[in-house]
């Protein structure tokens, strides 16, 4: 992980952003301290969307789907 000052934050952010959307996780601390932490989120999941639901299933007539990851598009650089 990564610990970057405040005001470097401020005059990076762009390429920061751009880092933590490649995985890396980045501290952010004043005066020495951490006050932020920014990680990119987890994808969700349809499994995990409908989840609520799968729980309750005696009262609804569903079947959780198979959850497969996501499949990489193509052409779209």
């Amino acid at each position: 992980m990564r610990t970057v000052p405040v005001v470097e934050f401020k005059a990076h952010i762009s390429s920061l952003l751009a880092a933590v959307e490649h995985g890396e996780e980045i501290a952010i601390t004043r005066h020495g301290k951490v006050v932020a932490r920014m990680v990119a989120p987890e994808p969700l999941t349809a499994a995990s969307a409908f989840a609520p639901f799968w729980q309750e299933a005696g009262e609804i007539d569903l079947e959780a789907p198979v959850d497969r990851p996501p499949e990489p598009l193509s052409g779209l650089d």
